[in-house]
């Protein structure tokens, strides 16, 4: 694609723009390791929902979706559960807040509250940071394909699409490095209203370009039905069948299956709270345990609806004029679909400006990425291994240095993936498999210990990556064995070791108030505490994730019925979010804890 002259000053001119901030905030993020990692807790909670909101937003993530509603219609906003999206209804309504009360700066030093300082302790503290980088490495090689493929469309033949990858990653990696959160955060928010404008902009040009019978003459019968039973009733044989092929290699027909399936991964995994990612330290940002439930909550809201808004014109404009580019010999290849679009749909001038929030979308997830990595390498390896008394200034430097490093693993891991689909499929159901079990015991299960987590995680990280020797074995079809052999290895770890001090136990669980099998501390807490007030929210919480879902699935449908003009569905999808809102309003906002 040939960009105009002011495409390009514009893509230019933003690019060194988020430059500029990494400059302008480093004298700021220079005064400690808090105010690097953290913004000094001064960030007001809705910014840091933006800025998170963001580090979601990406291109690898924008395509995936773009993918599944092409070939799935209105049923694949449920796939993404493998995610699982709706982790933010669990950090909303209690999560955020118990793991902001622990004042910790990253997950692994969070450890140390929940575990103390012995050797199990210091163990299951090594193992969170080595999750942490694997997790790390592992989605900056996801973002580096995510951003080749888009610069193969756009940008001149002169250099390789992997080329033009590392240069935006280095000009990401730059600002990242110098302003720290406080530049990760400023530039996410200006990247955000860029891609709130080049969302519902890519809308309405489908919405423009594509009469509703015209995208219905395109699809198969029950396209736009939210509603499915045991099997997926979509026949694209006669449509197009390459995507008929592409539903039987992703093994999604019985759907009912793959559903409940999805359903149990992502309650697990959503329950045992936030990865050691840029979700993480958002939360631990907060100003306070109430904000960071706010901040959680907010992210639904801000994300999905211009989010969608983008992937159903994408998806729209490509059914019905790029039928001939993404379906060819029996195959199916959307991953060009979005700069394809773009290079066909957009006039001079928006293009633009739709590059550079694209770009935006691509650098707010590798600088959040690369934020928290920095944070557990200097944090809890540097400082607390190599250099225990240096000064703020040595562990800054440090933070550039491990950020360097963190980076060029991560590129060259991307080489080696082929497709953000693959991807995507070994993170969330290979990767967080092996996290998924031994993070639930830790927050709701007293009688694990430092020498069970460590064992959990070792397992769990290292049956994830033995899927990357086994190329014929489905992730999600290994997640219940990775679980399972995370989970024996936490309980035997647990079990034939001593249990935790009692002192660190109680203090834990005083601190955090979690729910759940904490019997022996509960009645050590109330009895060395007499005014001690145990949660008792179970129930709460539980009516609460359950509506929370449904408010967030109606926020994700909205924006597509509303671009291919459904709009009785998309007023239903409205009513649902307004009853939904209300009464999240009294059994959810009205009860967050005012005391930091």
């Amino acid at each position: 694609m040939a960009l105009s002259n002011i495409d390009i000053a514009i893509v230019v001119a933003y690019m060194l723009s988020m430059v500029a901030v990494g400059f302008i905030v480093e004298r700021r993020a220079r005064q400690g390791l808090s105010n690097y990692f953290l913004g000094g807790h001064e960030v007001p909670w809705w910014v840091l929902s933006m800025s998170n909101a963001a580090s979601m937003f990406d291109i690898s993530g924008t395509i995936w979706l773009v993918t599944l509603l092409y070939v799935y219609g209105l049923k694949s906003i449920f796939i993404p559960w493998l995610w699982p999206v709706f982790n933010q209804i669990f950090l909303m309504v209690y999560l955020s807040a118990w793991l902001r009360r622990s004042g910790a700066m990253t997950g692994a030093e969070w450890i140390s509250m929940r575990f103390g300082r012995d050797a199990g302790a210091e163990a299951s503290r090594i193992s969170v940071v080595l999750f942490a980088l694997v997790s790390v490495i592992a989605f900056t090689g996801y973002a580096f394909v995510g951003i080749a493929k888009f610069s193969s469309v756009f940008l001149p033949e002169a250099l390789s699409p992997n080329t033009y990858a590392i240069i935006i990653i280095a000009v990401t990696t730059l600002y990242t490095v110098m302003g720290g959160l406080y530049s990760v955060v400023l530039t996410d928010l200006i990247q955000f209203l860029i891609m709130i404008v080049c969302s519902f902009a890519l809308g309405f040009i489908a919405m423009q370009r594509v009469a509703p019978e015209t995208l219905a003459a395109v699809v198969p019968a029950g396209w736009k039905d939210i509603s499915f039973g045991w099997t997926l009733d979509l026949d694209w044989s006669q449509l197009m069948p390459a995507a008929a092929e592409q539903m039987q290699k992703d093994g999604y027909t019985l759907f009912g299956a793959f559903f409940m399936m999805m359903l149990f991964k992502g309650v697990l995994v959503s329950a045992a709270g936030p990865a050691p990612n840029y979700d993480m330290q958002r939360v631990l940002a907060a100003k306070s345990p109430k904000e960071a439930s706010m901040m959680s909550g907010l992210v639904t809201v801000v994300l999905y609806v211009p989010r969608y808004f983008m992937v159903a014109g994408i998806t729209v404009l490509a059914l019905v004029f790029l039928r001939g580019d993404v379906a060819s010999a029996g195959q199916i290849d959307l991953e060009q679909a979005l700069p394809m679009v773009i290079r066909d749909f957009v006039p001079n001038g928006l293009a633009g400006l739709l590059i550079a929030g694209l770009l935006a979308a691509f650098m707010s997830t590798f600088s959040g990425t690369l934020n928290a990595a920095a944070a557990y390498l200097v944090n809890d390896v540097y400082k607390k291994y190599f250099r225990p008394a240096a000064n703020d200034r040595e562990y800054i430097r440090a933070s550039y240095l491990s950020s360097l490093a963190v980076v060029v693993v991560g590129c060259i891991a991307g080489l080696y993936i082929e497709t953000v689909a693959e991807a995507v499929d070994w993170i969330v159901s290979g990767l967080y498999g092996g996290y998924a079990g031994v993070n639930v015991l830790k927050w709701y299960w007293w009688r694990l210990n430092g020498y069970g987590y460590f064992w959990g995680m070792v397992t769990g990280i290292a049956g994830a990556l033995a899927l990357l020797w086994m190329p014929g074995v489905s992730p999600l079809q290994a997640f219940p064995f990775i679980l399972l052999i995370s989970v024996l290895g936490s309980m035997a770890g647990s079990l034939l070791t001593k249990p935790q001090d009692e002192d660190v136990l109680i203090d834990f669980y005083v601190r955090t108030r979690p729910w759940g099998f904490w019997g022996p501390v509960r009645q050590a807490a109330m009895h060395r505490h007499p005014n001690f007030e145990p949660n008792r929210d179970l129930g709460w919480d539980l009516f609460n994730i359950i509506v929370g879902i449904v408010w967030q699935t109606a926020f994700m449908a909205l924006p597509i019925y509303v671009v291919i003009r459904e709009w009785r569905s998309a007023i239903a999808c409205g009513a649902t979010i307004l009853v939904a809102s209300t009464i999240l309003k009294h059994t959810w906002y009205d009860r967050l804890e005012t005391a930091p």
